[in-house]
């Protein structure tokens, strides 16, 4: 393993490690450059998420095996070549899984022997795996050396739970489980998330995360465009793709992103690239029918690291079905962000807990 590795290791275990912690649930987090490229919990996977995540028909799967592959779902593309951190032992469905995925390496609190015996044959025997102790207690100061400066702090040891959501500054005050855990799943992912960043997250699991953007509109617009992915992912249209027996995960993921993006669809079928990975040529999708599907989603919650400086982050959210917002509060223009927030019903808490990771 190398330096980012490590990284990637011990950053994904504290997000899954507090995840558990504060849901009840087994969960998993996919790392990609010491930010996570998707989290959740381990709730059971609809017929629908079998199929867009490229499930074997017939798969047993485990609360831990059904938390990361949601996990890994979240954003595929950004997955390829991962780090995966589980909160539970891994058990042989999880292994059995991650064989057949592009990944670098995995932390656990333990391994089943089946499952060691699997990701032993991983990338010929040279997959990373590390066992980490549970019981294990870093020190209070943290330290890190930046051009031969070596900087102290004390870690980031607040704790994310619903006690953060009580204070909701809008009209709308409704606040049920699902949202309030969705929430939880956001902000303890942005506790781990190179900022600025922002988390959108649904049915216990991120569904787009933007990370180390300037920006914090820049976030928005690239977490909601990742959770637009994912939900058009979902389209008949895509699920029913025709693809070639013999075409690997990898390369259906980057089909699927090419065949959603409306220029590169239009070239692939032009060019006739689509013989390479389909049986027969599909028909392109308008932006109207995307547009019509993507008006469909709804119950999105996103978390935000840091307060949003203006309304026009609500705006954009509000377009990728999002009802639920945490986010710090504290900006001068709070009252414009709740004035956004008020003009579409969403319910909004202020957590008054900024999330930067550096």
């Amino acid at each position: 393993p190398g330096y980012i590795n490590f990284l990637d290791a011990f950053n994904s275990w504290q997000l899954v490690r507090e995840l558990a912690a504060a849901t009840g649930r087994p969960a998993a987090a996919s790392f990609k450059h010491v930010s996570p490229a998707g989290a959740a919990v381990g709730n059971p996977l609809r017929d629908v998420e079998r199929q867009m995540y490229f499930v074997e028909e017939g798969a047993d799967l485990s609360p831990i095996a059904c938390a990361y592959i949601r996990a890994r779902g979240a954003d595929r593309l950004c997955s390829y070549g991962d780090w995966a951190a589980l909160s539970d032992v891994c058990d042989a469905a999880t292994a059995r899984y991650l064989l057949g995925e592009v990944s670098d390496g995995i932390i656990a609190p333990a391994y089943s022997d089946e499952a060691l015996a699997i990701l032993k044959t991983k990338k010929g025997g040279k997959y990373n795996i590390v066992q980490m102790d549970p019981a294990y207690i870093p020190a209070p100061q943290e330290q890190k050396d930046v051009f031969g400066v070596t900087f102290e702090q004390g870690r980031n040891n607040c704790k994310i739970d619903e006690s953060l959501l009580a204070n909701i500054v809008t009209e709308n005050k409704n606040l049920p489980d699902d949202a309030k855990r969705d929430m939880i799943v956001s902000l303890i992912t942005l506790k781990y998330t190179q900022s600025n960043s922002v988390c959108y997250a649904k049915d216990g699991q991120t569904i787009g995360v933007g990370a180390g953007q300037q920006s914090r509109i820049h976030c928005t617009r690239l977490a909601g465009n990742k959770a637009d992915q994912w939900w058009l992912r979902q389209m008949p249209e895509v699920l029913n793709l025709p693809f070639k027996d013999d075409v690997r995960r990898p390369d259906r993921d980057n089909a699927i992103d090419v065949y959603l993006s409306d220029d590169e669809c239009d070239d692939v079928l032009r060019d006739g690239e689509w013989q390479r990975v389909f049986t027969e040529q599909p028909k392109a999708l308008t932006r109207e029918q995307k547009k019509d599907w993507i008006a469909k989603m709804s119950g999105v919650t996103v978390g935000s690291d840091a307060f949003f400086p203006f309304g026009d982050n609500v705006e954009r959210a509000r377009k990728s079905g999002v009802d639920y917002i945490a986010e710090p509060g504290g900006s001068i223009r709070d009252d414009n962000v709740i004035e956004v927030a008020n003009k579409y019903g969403i319910a909004m808490a202020f957590t008054g807990m900024r999330l930067f990771h550096h």
